[in-house]
């Protein structure tokens, strides 16, 4: 395992998502187009790991339960997905250690380029959701990762170059934190005053809370969705003023916390409490 690979966003119109992250002062990648699915993507790069934006543009095509998403909670932060350098040889060492991993299975997308489309490709593997609990997730392997990153990609107006943690609302979060003590070791899980905190091999962490502490920590969730929820997501800045900047000069609105952190409500960001930290 590598630690977070992305985060992916259910988005309800994809142009939309698109022109919000921008306006956020982020650089989104060409779209990409998943083969024999109805859904597509915009991206947001890092050095280490990435945002998806995912959305339905053809609703006829299978969604991978996008469109059940969508209806049920509406657009917000849908997924967590952790890296995997060899998914084959990962599914050996969970089997190993009593878990149940399904796969890999193959995916790929066409990435609209300016030229003619590439196609990065991904091996994935997932668990039963009692063993990679609350995150909706999976683990992901880049077949192609010179076709995922291009020169530009990663830089941003509003600094941003990575993501630190990830806040998830659950109705028992110390039973979550035993499943991660399980696949990650006793050693990435430490509780806090108010979460368990799960900490990833390339320094992201993922906070376990409880849907009123959820509640007490974001304000802005004026209806928390049914638990388990992905709330909130805070991403690390280089420059904190060069963050502060792009928002504003981009019109957006923002509220500035103890401890050097800029915080962005839902409705501006997709669905989802959004934060910037130095």
């Amino acid at each position: 395992m590598t630690g977070l690979d992305h985060v992916i966003y259910g988005v309800a119109d994809l142009e939309l998502a698109r022109a919000q992250f921008r306006r956020l002062g982020f650089v989104i990648t060409p779209r990409g187009r998943h083969k024999g699915w109805g859904t597509a993507n915009y991206c947001v790069m890092f050095a280490q790991g990435y945002i998806e934006l995912l959305g339905i543009i053809d609703p006829s095509q299978f969604s991978n339960h996008l469109d059940r998403f969508l209806q049920t909670r509406g657009q917000g932060l849908l997924g967590i997905v952790l890296g995997a350098e060899d998914t084959t040889a990962l599914a050996v060492a969970l089997t190993e250690r009593g878990l149940h991993p399904e796969g890999p299975f193959t995916l790929s997308r066409l990435l609209e380029t300016e030229g003619e489309p590439v196609e990065p490709a991904f091996s994935l593997l997932r668990l039963p959701p009692e063993e990679l609990p609350a995150i909706n997730g999976f683990f992901c392997q880049h077949l192609t990762p010179h076709l995922l990153r291009q020169p530009g990609w990663e830089v941003h107006p509003n600094a941003v170059i990575g993501v630190a943690s990830i806040t998830i609302a659950v109705d028992q979060p110390a039973a979550v934190a035993g499943a991660y003590e399980t696949l990650l070791g006793r050693s990435a899980v430490v509780p806090t005053d108010d979460a368990w905190a799960v900490h990833l091999e390339n320094g992201s962490v993922l906070l376990f809370v409880t849907p009123e502490e959820a509640a007490t920590l974001y304000p802005s969730l004026t209806v928390l969705p049914d638990s388990p929820a992905i709330v909130a997501m805070t991403l690390r800045s280089a420059d904190l003023a060069q963050t502060h900047a792009a928002l504003t000069a981009n019109g957006v609105s923002f509220d500035i916390l103890p401890g050097a952190v800029l915080r962005v409500c839902p409705d501006a960001a997709c669905g989802a409490v959004l934060e910037f930290a130095g």
